[in-house]
């Protein structure tokens, strides 16, 4: 594997008297595909903003394909394709255009943006709106039609480094299966990509590593596998709480219950939702006490499923940051 095409150590900048970002430090390799986790104000678009040159640092190094962004963020820049957490100004172009101009100021052909374009527009289930012009105050195109071309003008042409801020909101569940296999092959096709979202669920498909943010600080970062650190087959049982119902897996809540009758490895609770991570043998012992809680009004419904980055997450955030985040929603 080649350097790296992003390379951030002991970045710091604030705002007044807050931290957004306090001594943050990540790596993105070419071929790989980075996500950068956190729920709303962990700090990722202000992340994103220095590494593009929108915002200085206060301390702390940015290197983009070998260049200092700090020292150097018109050179850095042109080694970066951006979407932008906001939407793109289309306004009078129609998606086709959009993405071929794009391509053009990348220096492709005027052959190759074209090309280029309708490949895109194939992995994306573009074809229907590609010549509809998008009109002011949202018109012409929907929000979705939209995300997706953004996306599109960012993956057009072969940069270094790609850094997508928050790509499938407004985009509906078929295309963002789609979306997300155009990042993976951004990264198999060689560049270093940066993802930046809260959904933790759907960037489990595509990442090679993660790095979560929460209130500013690297909380975890590794491969998802590493950052599991359970077994592969250990199970997830979700149980769901009445409001103001006490919680039966937390031995320190009135009324006093008895114990949970299997082995827990990690517990997380997050509002209503209590998250217990168990071994594959204990299943059925797992489900019988569920199932049993349920019948006695203690829980309000429970869901036995594969553990996923989403336990990592809460875990690593800490569920009262996340209650925060769900009650303020």
């Amino acid at each position: 594997m080649g350097s790296a095409v992003l390379e951030i150590e002991d970045l710091t900048r604030g705002f007044g008297s807050v931290l957004a970002n306090e001594r943050i430090s990540l790596r993105v390799g070419p071929g790989k595909v980075v996500g950068l986790l956190g729920h709303n104000g962990a700090g990722k678009t202000t992340l994103v903003s220095q590494i593009v040159g929108l915002l200085r640092p206060d301390s702390g190094s940015i290197r983009v394909a070998g260049v200092d962004a700090v020292a150097n963020p018109a050179t850095a820049r042109r080694c970066v394709a951006l979407q932008a957490q906001a939407q793109a100004p289309l306004d009078g172009l129609t998606p086709r255009s959009a993405i071929e101009i794009a391509g053009r100021l990348r220096g492709m052909s005027r052959a190759d943006a074209r090309a280029a374009a309708r490949t895109l527009a194939e992995e994306l289930d573009l074809r229907e709106w590609l010549d509809r012009r998008a009109l002011p105050e949202g018109g012409g195109l929907s929000g979705g039609v939209r995300r997706l071309t953004a996306f599109a003008m960012a993956a057009v042409a072969p940069v270094p480094l790609v850094v997508l801020d928050e790509p499938t909101n407004d985009v509906d569940a078929a295309r963002r299966r789609r979306l997300w296999d155009t990042v993976r092959r951004l990264g198999d096709d060689g560049a270093g990509v940066l993802l930046v979202t809260h959904n933790v669920v759907e960037a489990e498909r595509v990442v090679d590593e993660l790095v979560v943010l929460d209130h500013g600080k690297v909380v975890a970062a590794g491969s998802p596998e590493r950052l599991r650190g359970t077994a592969d087959h250990d199970l997830r049982l979700e149980l769901s709480l009445y409001p103001d119902g006490p919680d039966p897996s937390d031995p320190s809540e009135p009324p006093a219950r008895a114990p949970i009758p299997i082995p827990i490895a990690r517990r997380v609770r997050v509002g209503r939702r209590v998250l217990l991570t168990l071994a594959a043998a204990d299943a059925e012992a797992a489900v019988a006490w569920a199932a049993a809680l349920r019948a006695d009004g203690r829980v309000e419904s429970y869901a036995l499923v594969p553990t996923s980055l989403e336990d990592v997450y809460l875990a690593a955030t800490g569920a009262a940051a996340i209650e925060r985040e769900t009650t303020h929603v």
